[in-house]
This record gives C-alpha cells, structure tokens and sequence, in this order.
C-alpha cells in the first residue's frame, strides 16, 4: 500500500498542477466572455461531445478495458496486452470517427429550424466544431488506461495538462486582438480544445510505443474484445443514465437565462479540484489493484484495499467539503471575479458552490464503489443505480426550479448523489459481504471530530478578518492564502492527535522522502 500511497501522491501533485492550469483557464474564459449567454453557449455544447466521450472512452470502455486488460497482461505478457490495444484502439477510430461525423452533419443544420433564440443556433454550431474532440480523447483513454496497467501513472495524469495549456494558449491569442467579437474569440477558445485533445492522445500513444508498441489497424473481433463489448453495454447504459442527467441539468439551466448555464460550469470546475486532486488519484490507483485482486479471486485482499482508498478519499474530501462552504464567496470572487464577471454574478456562484459543497464527499466516494462493481464485472448494478439517480435528480429538479431557479438545480444533484451513496453501498454489501462498512465508522467519526475542529478555527479566522478593515480584495486573499492552511493544520493536528486509521502507512511513506525524513524521522 505505501507503493499506491506513492503513486496517488505523483497523481495528486500533477492533478493539482492541472486543476490550478483549469482554474486559471476558466478565470480568463470568464474575464474574457463574462457571465453571459456566449460563454453559456460554449458549455452547453460541450455537452454532446462529453456524452459521447464518457459513454466510449472515460466511462464504461475503461471500465471495461481495464479488468479484461489486467487478465490479458497476467496471461500473456505485454506482447497480449498490446495486440489486445491494437484492436480496441482501432475499434475507437471507426466508431467514434462514425459517431463525430453524423454529429457533426445533424448540428450544422441546426439553422434550418426557424423560432429558436441564437444562443441555442450558436451553441448548435460550437457542437459542431467540438465534437472532434471525442475521437481524440477516446484514444487518449484507451492509452491511458493502457499506461494505468502497467504502472505508469505519470503520462495520464498530465493528460488535462495538455488541454489546459492548449485552451489557455488560445484564450491569450483571442483576448490579444486576434478576435475581433466574442464570437471570434469562442471559436478561438473551441480550437483551443481541439489542439489540447491531440495532445492528450499523443503524449500516452508516444509512451506506449517507446515501452514496445507498434500500432496497426486491426478490427479482429477476438474472445476479449468481445467480451470488453458485452462489459461496456450495460456500462453505456449506466453511463447514458448520468451524463444525460447531467445534461438535462445544464440544460435546464441554460434555458432559465443567460448566466445560469455557466454558474454551473464554474462551480463544477471549483468541484473538480478535490476530487480529482485526490478522490480520482486514488480512484485510479486503486482501481487496477482490486481488479487484480478480483482476478485471482481474492476478494479479502480486495475489500482491503477497497476501504483504504476510501478512508483517504474521506480524509481528503469531508473536510475540503467544509472548507468550500465556508469559503465559497471569497474563493469564487478571488478566483472568477475578473473582467466581465460582475459582483452579483460572484455572489451567486458563491451560494451555488456552498450548496453543492454538501455533496463533494459523496461524489468522491461513488466513483470508487462503481469501480468495485466493475472489478468483478457487475456493470449491471451501476446502471440500475444510476436510473433511480437519475429519477430523483430529474423528479426534484423539476419541482424545485419552478421555486428557487438555478439553487433547486444543485439542490436536486445534491439529493441525488447522496441516494446514489446509499444505495450503491448496499449493493456492493450484498454483491460481496467482505466489504461491509463497519470497520470505516472509527475513521469516520474522528473525520468529522477533526473537520469540526477546523471549521472553528476556519469561521473564527474569517470573523477576525472581517474586523481588520483591510478591504473586501485583501480580505479575500487573506483568507485563501491564509484561512487555508491554517485550517489543514488544525485539521491534520487533529487526526493525528487521534490517530487515524491508516497513520502507520503515512509515516512510512513520508520518512523515505529526504526533507520530511530528516525533520521527522526522530518524532516517528
């Protein structure tokens, strides 16, 4: 476990490089377009290409490829494990590049159908000049998860490197008088996605071949391609379940007016930063050791592994959770509050992110349990899990929005992955009894001691900021530079202090690195 402690870590450090290279991306986006229907014209078209991306590639492909990949690598060596990329990979070309060209022919006619506002015709057409992009990141998906098996974390992990930089290199040429209207420099901002999806697909593909592999087409329909086939069908289904349910939210939302669409946009990238800075690390770590565990049939060791990653995707996640509520304002003002981007309009995404802060820890939590389905091949459960999500986010949403507008939406997605929590825990108990919950409750609980304790000294230290008069910017920056490590040293004094499940594998780790090692190694 302290190899997989090692290698989160790795992953954690270049996602936060990546999530910070987003915020700066999305800041300038929002300086540069504002809250209006323009920018929200661009989310909303990146809906379809995202649909399509994790219904074949991110989704139930990987999901799919990796445990089939792990028992083609243990029985036949790398030689196996390429040929069986070769056909995959091929299988992606044809089918996503049918997929993007019958997109691509149906929203360019969008223009046909008279009655509608142009926000909807220019988001029609940015579908079109968007959904190349899924070709490309389903290659990029099948490499990485390729790189995944064999140990490779790094060249995935700086996967959304490549986008980020590409998209903030466009951004610069758009606001540097190389577009001369917004809807120029939208355009610029699509080309941008277009360069960083290359990139994502041909740093891992480079990798793979220096490590021995020769790419060729190759549209064999051999055992385990078919049966990756018959793993993604119910996992497309499942996958359909929460993107269209995702989608129909932005959806909504772009249909309210102008801004909603793109305060939810913003407060999902705010979302994205723990959970892919540790949840998704330990996701993706953890995930290729149960699958072989699940292999070789030893679902003790699996269960092990399994409440270890979760336990640290808790430790991480319950208190960035309160931490995000109780510093929603001046993190979103400090960040996104640039530009075009309005006192109001940083006030309302404030409130969005403190409200779906509710919801972080069970977002982390649910990635790593349908992986566990997926480990043992059980895709069905998710999808079923997935439609009762889907039916209480849709059911709530419409009843709320009609009351409270955007704030039903998050309160909707809220509710929602909270019942998906539920429900699939109890699934995943019954499936396989080894992974019953009762030895994470101690660990939960000092958790929550320790996050209560940083909450106090986290509102306590607003409160005194307030009183020094330093003006609201300062203020704000105070707090982020200052609040936030002040409350993740309380916060970890605290766990400490009550010995967390999970500490002796952290000391180990933390002595073989030579800085901490020699500060430490006599109090450890």
């Amino acid at each position: 476990m302290s190899k997989s402690l090692k290698n989160i870590g790795v992953i954690s450090l270049l996602t936060v490089v990546s999530r910070v290279l987003g915020l700066l991306r999305d800041s300038l986006a929002l300086a540069i377009f504002g809250t209006g229907w323009v920018m929200s014209a661009f989310t909303t078209a990146f809906i379809l290409p995202n649909l399509f991306r994790r219904l074949l590639a991110e989704g139930s492909m990987t999901a799919a490829f990796v445990p089939t990949l792990q028992e083609e690598l243990h029985a036949n060596g790398r030689p196996g494990t390429f040929a069986l990329l070769s056909k995959v990979a091929s299988w992606l070309v044809v089918v996503t590049g049918a997929v993007v060209l019958l997109a691509m022919a149906v929203f360019s006619q969008s223009r046909r159908i008279p009655g509608h506002e142009e926000k909807w015709y220019v988001a029609a057409d940015l579908t079109v000049a968007l959904f190349p992009y899924l070709a490309l990141i389903s290659l990029a998906a099948a490499f990485s998860a390729t790189l995944n098996v064999l140990q490779r974390f790094v060249e995935p992990a700086l996967s959304p490197i490549w986008l980020n930089l590409a998209m903030i290199a466009t951004l610069a040429l758009a606001a540097s008088h190389f577009a001369g209207t917004p809807i120029a420099a939208i355009h610029w901002l699509c080309a941008g996605v277009l360069a960083g999806g290359f990139l994502q697909m041909a740093v891992p593909g480079a990798v793979l071949i220096g490590m021995g592999w020769r790419p060729r087409l190759d549209l064999g329909l051999s055992p385990r391609v078919r049966e990756i086939a018959l793993l993604m069908t119910p996992g497309i289904f499942g996958t359909a379940i929460y993107q269209i349910n995702f989608s129909v939210s932005r959806l909504l939302a772009f249909s309210l007016d102008d801004a909603s669409a793109t305060y939810l946009y913003a407060i999902n990238r705010l979302m994205e930063f723990p959970i892919g800075v540790f949840a998704v690390a330990v996701s993706t770590v953890v995930y290729p050791l149960i699958a072989a565990h699940a292999v070789k049939g030893d679902f003790g060791a699996m269960a092990g592994d399994f409440k270890k990653g979760i336990r640290l995707i808790l430790i991480i996640n319950v208190p960035a959770a309160a931490g995000l509520a109780l510093l929603s304002r001046p993190i979103v003002r400090l960040i996104f509050q640039h530009g075009n981007v309005t006192h109001e309009a940083a006030h309302n995404m404030g409130l969005l992110l403190s409200l779906m802060a509710v919801g972080l820890p069970f977002f982390s939590v649910v990635s790593l349990m349908v992986r566990a389905f997926y480990a043992v091949k059980d895709t069905k459960t998710p999808v079923r899990v997935a439609l009762v999500d889907f039916l209480i986010n849709i059911g709530v949403s419409l009843v709320l929005i009609r009351f409270l507008g955007v704030v039903g939406i998050v309160a909707a997605s809220t509710t929602a992955i909270i019942a998906q929590t539920y429900l699939l825990g109890r699934a995943l108990v019954r499936r396989l009894p080894q992974m019953h919950f009762a030895p994470l409750w101690p660990s939960v609980a000092k958790v929550l001691v320790a996050t209560a304790a940083m909450a106090g000294v986290v509102a306590g230290g607003w409160r005194a900021l307030g009183w020094l008069g330093l003006g609201a910017r300062a203020t704000d920056a105070a707090a982020i530079a200052g609040l936030i490590p002040v409350g993740v040293a309380a916060y970890g004094l605290v766990l400490w202090v009550l010995r967390i499940e999970g500490r002796d594998e952290l000391e180990a780790v933390l002595v073989r690195v030579p800085v901490v090692g020699r500060l430490f190694r006599p109090a450890l």
